[in-house]
């Protein structure tokens, strides 16, 4: 099927691409274009092809058959998943081409865009020596720094925390708005429905195109589904109860005019709440009892004395069905916090008291307690042939294989050979399997696509237990808990209105910090006032012995016009005068105009 966003001059365009790795056919005759203001989310399952398009429409990667037209004036900037950094490269290299800081920073944009997402980087710091997410924002600012005609991006979100993906998704819809096209793979759906208004999904060898954001795209494809075959009834269900709580969300995610409300309306009239939250907490209450998880005066220090501490003197009491999720930006401590609730970590001060029926698992950001050499089905039925989920049903580890996408040659493939993303529901399948009471997430939604993503989420629907997120995607964490919590100051604090209370305090301390620092500025200015007068007293006298000079030698010049020797050596002379005069008088303008302002 054609996939078409066409608004602008064409920029790219696809005409028929055929696309195979061995035997799997990825595209089977499929045409697009991208024309200039298009911003285009590209969704589907890990492995349906969504990377690969993107290096077929940026040549890359060359199709089997079709052909790729780019125009030729254009300017691309590709945003890729892993890049083996350049030794010897530094982070001024990478994203400045190595210009110093009165250089770059004289623009706006370019420090804006420094200062929100490598904050904390040293510029001269070599690429290899930074950390796998440093080096992925360093990428992404190099590309943003590019000021290309068409930006391609593979996971921008990944590393970044809501405060930075909210920042971005405002820079790419400006960005957007000047006639930048903008070509995006994510997972993130709150970023998408922000961002994105074309959507693109890879599935079964082709790509269909949707009008509008994520919330637009859940509609039309929920319609689409109402009229599939019974087979894909599983599939229109998730998705039916997905749109019935983007609905019911916040207005933000549905105020575009091309989410049709009437058919949304028609769609769910009768599709019941995702969670029926007063039964799973009678059902968490009767497994785990009133005791679950609680901080008693609880105090965090880090190793770096210097650091003010990750907690101070804090209480929580979590109890049995809570869905908790944990907030903050990067480095704060959120994955600490849940190695405190699973007792890998013990308290600097204070006591963590855990219930005795409490059955605890914790989904970490790693997977290696996995085994590289086992096979898929046999690590799964190592653990349990049998799972009891929450409505009593007992399913086998077939259908749950299947549902988290585990068929066919996948069943038999080693550990070691599969990809991250695969990798990270075998992991999330195996933690439900051991039937825990109590789930500690640490950024579940890494490396997952948005079906598996539908998936986990309408487990975790019928789910009753306790469950604790930190997580930096949004829309997860709306969809899937009840309230939030931020890490900061020392503390965890409650946020009744969310994630927009918590980045409503982020801008308000943003705001106050800058106030602080303008405040603390003005002894410094007024310092560096009195030094650039003086500068500037110097500057003049020697402006004055510049002039008087070349007065000099346009006085011996005159003398001397009959010498053509003599003449020769003093125009020589007075070239130099007069380009050393002129320089002076340059940096007395550039002095004179920055001491007239900072005595504004």
């Amino acid at each position: 099927m054609a996939a078409s966003a066409k608004t602008g001059s064409p920029l790219v365009s696809a005409t028929q691409l055929c696309k195979t790795y061995g035997t799997r056919v990825l595209f089977d005759h499929v045409s697009l274009g991208l024309s200039t203001g298009d911003v285009v989310g590209v969704v589907g399952r890990n492995g349906d092809g969504k990377t690969t398009l993107l290096s077929l429409l940026t040549g890359q990667v060359e199709p089997d058959e079709g052909r790729v037209t780019r125009a030729a004036s254009a300017s691309v900037g590709v945003l890729v998943q892993a890049e083996p950094p350049v030794p010897g490269t530094t982070v001024r290299d990478l994203i400045v081409a190595g210009q110093p800081d009165h250089v770059w920073a004289s623009d706006a944009e370019s420090r804006a865009v420094v200062e929100h997402l490598l904050a904390g980087v040293d510029l001269d710091a070599r690429i290899e020596t930074l950390s796998g997410g440093e080096r992925r924002r360093a990428s992404l600012v190099a590309v943003i720094l590019g000021r290309h005609d068409l930006v391609v991006l593979d996971e921008p979100t990944n590393h970044l925390d809501v405060q930075a993906v909210r920042w971005l998704a405002v820079h790419l819809q400006q960005a957007a708005a000047r006639g930048v096209a903008i070509l995006v793979v994510s997972h993130d759906r709150w970023f998408l429905d922000a961002v994105c208004d074309h959507i693109w999904e890879v599935h079964d060898a082709q790509v269909d195109a949707y009008d509008g954001g994520y919330a637009a795209y859940v509609l039309a494809r929920a319609e689409r589904a109402r009229m599939a075959a019974a087979t894909q009834a599983r599939r229109r269900n998730l998705l039916r109860k997905e749109l019935a709580w983007l609905r019911r969300g916040a207005p933000a995610r549905t105020s575009k005019p091309k989410f049709r409300l009437d058919a949304a309306s028609q769609l769910i009239e009768d599709e019941p709440p995702p969670r029926d939250e007063l039964a799973l907490r009678t059902l968490a209450t009767s497994r785990l009892g009133k005791d679950v998880l609680e901080f008693q005066d609880v105090g965090l220090a880090w190793p770096d004395t210097g650091r003010a501490p990750i907690l101070d003197h804090t209480d929580l009491i979590l109890g049995p069905g809570d869905r908790i999720g944990l907030i903050g930006v990067n480095g704060s401590g959120k994955t600490t916090v849940l190695r405190l609730l699973d007792g890998t970590l013990s308290p600097t001060s204070g006591r963590v008291r855990r219930g005795a029926s409490v059955r605890l698992a914790h989904l970490s950001q790693h997977v290696a307690e996995l085994d590289d050499d086992e096979r898929v089905l046999e690590s799964v039925q190592r653990l349990r042939r049998q799972t009891a989920l929450a409505t009593g049903h007992d399913v086998g580890t077939d259908t749950l294989l299947g549902d988290f996408g585990f068929t066919g040659d996948r069943l038999i493939t080693r550990i070691g050979e599969l990809s991250g993303g695969e990798r990270r529901r075998l992991q999330f399948l195996r933690l439900l399997l051991g039937e825990p009471n109590v789930l500690l997430l640490d950024e579940p939604t890494n490396d997952l696509d948005i079906d598996t993503l539908t998936v986990v989420e309408d487990y975790l629907d019928t789910w009753p237990g306790t469950l604790v997120i930190a997580s930096h995607d949004r829309y997860f964490l709306e969809r899937v808990t009840d309230v939030s919590y931020a890490l900061m100051d020392g503390t965890l604090k409650l946020l009744p209105g969310g994630v927009d209370e918590y980045l409503a305090w982020a801008d308000a301390r943003a705001d106050a910090r800058a106030d602080g620092a303008a405040t603390a500025s003005t002894p410094g200015i007024a310092a560096r006032l009195r030094t650039a007068r003086k500068q500037l007293a110097r500057i003049e006298s020697q402006l004055d012995k510049a002039r008087q000079a070349l007065a000099t030698t346009h006085a011996a010049m005159a003398g001397h016009a009959q010498d053509y020797a003599a003449l020769l050596r003093l125009q020589a002379d007075e070239q130099t005068q007069t380009a050393h005069l002129a320089a002076l008088e340059d940096e007395w303008l550039a002095l004179a105009t920055t001491v007239e302002e900072w005595s504004a």
